[in-house]
């Protein structure tokens, strides 16, 4: 990469310092500067031809450069010869005015080192253009090595040659002595001018109708800079040392063989031996053979061999020439007419406009581009040609890239967007401008856009004429997508809205209504609905096709997937507005149904939307309460699961524990405005979540072979029933005095047998881990008569079941003789402790101080027993807490609590000490 840029640099610095030293002291520097070196031309190609621009101005021109070291070779009478000879071509050229002719800018200047003039732009000359490279600069310029002439070029440009030699020979009556294809020049336009007048012969006797010329003798010593070109001179001029204007014609013809054979000419000259070589040339032209001119076009074939004939007198002169039918080409034509346009009036030039797009694409793009759009531009200064200029300039403009657009078309076409004057002229230029928006919108900068284009569109809006109104309206939508947003909501959209509003004409009204329809996608949704919506009830007209654009309106707007309308807006502006239009009386049944139609859509989806809107929010507001409830039961759950479970308090219901209050989940949930359903599924919640929680562990129980599992019963949970209903029964007589009536008590124990009278012994009972044990005597007064399941409802009794006081009365069983059996309790003792039956531990004092001792007792937790009715005769004192196992903590599998305090916790229960009195005094 590195490499390449310093060939780079050298490459610019190299071609900086020849220019610089080509032109360095001219005095052509002061007013121009210097440009690239771009072609070559004129005798021996010895003329470097440079870009420039005037520095005044800032017109572009040409510079024609010799540098005087070319002929530093020759003798000093040479270069002063060849001096002198470029002198005069570039003097005469100067002196003479045609549009043939190369224009001289400024005159020759001479400096120590060079000669420079001035022309108008040029590309190339024809021989550069043909394959003569000789003075380019290294490497040759792409655009010449590329450079393919047309045959329209071609045609029109010998045409042009043509005319300049008529003008040459009867207008100045001069020969030009040395026309060939280095002193033919292609300006930027493409038109071909001559040049390089050094040896032109002026005649002797210019007032008479024949011009005499004469020539000097060919001399063959001298440089080729100081003689003209042999390969295109007439053999007389060497052969015979005379010459007219029909030598320039036999220039012509070689010159004519040379396009059309890529620039070689009819023969070659061997500039040593040039008599002899002439010689040879007319015995070959004499007898000219059809392979010589085998390239050149059938229809100026037997022209080209005229002008090539030996005798002069046959050839055609200039004027002639240009009126042969090879010239009589469309093209050609039209290119000729433009260059001549200037003569022409106006309907002369209306006429040719008129038809110039039927020719326009017959034409190379290059012709069109540099030929006939200059010419068309420079016309825009009559302002009565521009409406038929523009549609011309548009449709070039169309087949230009943009760059070229902006460059070639952009600068004519400026001031034509902001002419208004002829009134007449100015409309029809909106008319054509609005017809080829899609082109202007697409090529032209968002700079010309802004500054130009929209301001001509909006002039169009404001115009009086009703047709360029309804134009305008129309082809706004199909560019509207290439509009800046700002532009249609700040200028076009308020100029369609009062062309609607103020105007007088029905079909301006009806295209502005469908205007705004058409470009409501282009715009934003609340712009539509804050601009305008509002705006469609300001319109004042009842026409049908009014009412029907509104509807169109409010219809795009509802159903397009970009806008709709909220539902807020539907209820309060749109339904009201369009109802009331509905029944206009000029409405008929398909326009009334349309309305409907629209209006039902509206409802329901207002319907649908406020519906959905609804559901959202009663959804939310159960899910926050259910959220809320759940936090409440959650926190409820966390304060009980934290504290000591208590079994007594889940039997009683208590409130309290350990003396504090407890809000229940009840009393917690009940501030909170709860439904009948979810109060119920609240309740079954914590019902499920109470079983969960009470539910008790399973443990491993042995059991005898020979022993049946029968169904057992807690016994801790029934005693303690039992013993809190005895305190409550009125005693009338003393503990060994006459027998109570009987009375059904409710018991865990298993029934066995009935079982009567003082002293009976109860029958041995199985509590399913030890040996069958009895219960012995007590001497008790009191009579306990049996009871059966059915009495307290039979079944299991838990530590959770709620004793039964119903049954109790006042009337004291038939003590029974018989001491009770203990073996039930037996199912009490944990598995790892040692068998010890109830009846080994009877009682052997006569004062019982278990009674004192009952309320520290917890009820065990061991496996259940079965259900039995005992009946107690007598009660005998001594049963003390050593043999109880109910008042061992350490027959027990699990840790004991305060029965006092779960007395005291339990509900119906609520004075302790005054129940263990009363059985104090039923117990003696």
């Amino acid at each position: 990469m590195e490499s390449v840029l310093n060939k780079l640099k050298s490459t610019v610095t190299k071609v900086t310092a020849d220019v610089t030293s080509a032109v360095m002291g001219n005095p052509v520097t002061r007013e121009f500067e210097v440009g690239r070196h771009i072609a070559s031309g004129g005798p021996g190609m010895s003329w470097r031809i440079y870009n420039g621009i005037k520095k005044s101005t800032k017109q572009e021109v040409a510079v024609f450069v010799f540098d005087k070291k070319i002929v530093d070779k020759y003798q000093k009478f040479e270069k002063d010869q060849i001096i002198d000879s470029l002198k005069k071509g570039v003097q005469q050229l100067t002196r003479l005015r045609h549009p043939r002719l190369l224009t001289v800018q400024h005159p020759l200047e001479e400096s120590r080192d060079c000669l420079a003039f001035c022309t108008e732009p040029v590309q190339a000359s024809l021989a550069n253009v043909l394959g003569q490279w000789d003075g380019l600069p290294t490497p040759v310029p792409t655009d010449i090595k590329n450079y393919k002439l047309y045959d329209v070029e071609i045609k029109y440009g010998l045409l042009q040659i043509s005319e300049g030699l008529s003008f040459l020979h009867t207008g100045v009556k001069m020969v030009h002595g040395n026309l060939c294809l280095e002193n033919i020049i292609i300006n930027k336009s493409g038109s071909w001018k001559i040049m390089g007048f050094d040896f032109s012969i002026s005649s002797n006797n210019p007032s008479e109708a024949e011009a005499k010329y004469v020539c000097k003798e060919w001399d063959p010593n001298l440089s080729p800079l100081c003689l003209p070109n042999p390969e295109y001179v007439a053999p007389e001029y060497i052969l015979s040392v005379s010459c007219d204007s029909a030598s320039d014609m036999y220039s012509l013809g070689v010159i004519m063989h040379a396009v059309f054979n890529e620039g070689r000419p009819v023969f070659r000259v061997t500039k040593q031996d040039i008599f002899k070589s002439f010689s040879r040339q007319l015995d070959q032209l004499s007898r000219l053979s059809p392979a010589v001119l085998s390239k050149i076009p059938d229809d100026v074939c037997e022209h080209v061999k005229m002008l090539l004939n030996v005798t002069a007198s046959v050839r055609p002169d200039a004027d002639q020439m240009t009126k042969i039918p090879f010239f009589d080409d469309v093209g050609a034509m039209t290119l000729q007419y433009f260059d001549s346009l200037f003569q022409r009036d106006n309907l002369q030039k209306s006429q040719f406009y008129k038809g110039l797009p039927k020719i326009l694409p017959k034409l190379p793009k290059r012709v069109v581009v540099h030929r006939i759009l200059p010419a068309l531009t420079s016309e825009f200064v009559n302002p009565d040609m521009v409406p038929f200029i523009l549609p011309n300039v548009l449709l070039i403009a169309e087949d230009c890239t943009k760059e070229e657009y902006i460059r070639l078309v952009l600068p004519g076409l400026t001031p034509v967007f902001k002419q208004q004057e002829p009134v007449q002229a100015s409309n029809m230029i909106l008319l054509i401008f609005l017809q080829k928006m899609d082109l202007l919108l697409t090529k032209t900068p968002p700079d010309g856009i802004k500054n130009c284009v929209l301001p001509m569109v909006y002039r169009a809006l404001e115009a009086p004429s009703i047709q360029i109104q309804e134009l305008c309206l129309n082809i706004i939508p199909t560019f509207a997508n290439l509009i800046e947003y700002p532009s249609m909501k700040n200028a076009m959209i308020p100029r369609v809205r009062a062309a609607c509003l103020q105007t007088s004409s029905l079909a301006v009204r009806v295209n502005s209504l469908v205007c705004l329809g058409k470009i409501l996608e282009y715009l934003d949704k609340w712009f539509v609905i804050e601009e305008i919506l509002p705006f469609l009830q300001q319109i004042p007209s009842r026409e049908p096709a009014v009412l029907m654009g509104i509807l169109g309106i409010y219809k795009c707007t509802f159903t397009h997937k970009k806008l709709g309308i909220p539902k807020e807006h539907l209820a309060a502006k749109s339904l009201p507005h369009l109802i009331s239009l509905s029944i206009d009386n000029n409405l008929n049944l398909n326009q009334f149904n349309s309305f409907m139609a629209v209006i039902r859509d509206m409802l329901g989806k207002m319907e649908a939307e406020h519906k959905t809107k609804l559901e959202q929010l009663h959804s939310m507001q159960e899910q926050h309460r259910s959220l809320n409830l759940n936090q409440t039961n959650q926190s409820v759950e966390s304060s009980s699961i934290s504290k000591t479970p208590n079994q007594i308090d889940d039997i009683f219901g208590g409130n309290s524990i350990n003396g504090r209050e407890v809000n229940s989940p009840i009393s917690a949930t009940s501030r909170v405005s709860l439904t009948l359903e979810e109060k119920q599924r609240l309740a079954k919640e914590q019902e499920q979540a109470s079983k969960l929680r009470n539910q008790q562990p399973l443990e491993p129980k042995s059991v005898k072979a020979a022993t049946p599992i029968t169904q057992t019963k807690d016994l801790t949970s029934s005693l303690m029933n039992n013993m809190t209903t005895l305190g409550h029964l009125a005693l009338n007589s003393t503990p060994t005095s006459t027998p109570a009536q009987s009375s059904r008590i409710s018991t865990a124990f298993p029934v066995t047998a009935a079982k009567s009278g003082m002293g009976a012994a109860m029958d041995p009972m199985s509590n399913g881990l030890s040996a069958p044990m009895r219960f012995p005597s007590v001497g008790l007064g009191l009579g306990i008569s049996p009871a059966t399941p059915a009495m307290y409802g039979g079944g299991m009794a838990t530590t959770t079941s709620t004793p039964n006081f119903s049954s109790l009365t006042q009337n004291p069983p038939q003590i029974s003789a018989r001491s009770p059996d203990l073996s039930a309790l037996d199912s009490l003792f944990v598995s790892n402790k040692p068998k010890v039956s109830m009846n080994q531990m009877a009682p052997t004092s006569n004062q019982p101080p278990w009674l004192n001792q009952f309320g520290l007792s917890h009820p065990s937790q061991t496996a259940p027993m079965q259900a039995t009715t005992l009946g107690m005769t007598s009660v005998q004192s001594g049963f003390g807490m050593q043999a109880n196992p109910f008042f061992n903590p350490h027959n027990f599998a699990q840790p004991a609590v305060s029965t006092s305090s779960a007395l005291s916790s339990a509900g119906p229960i609520k004075h302790s000490t005054s129940v263990s009195n009363d059985l104090k005094d039923l117990f003696g």
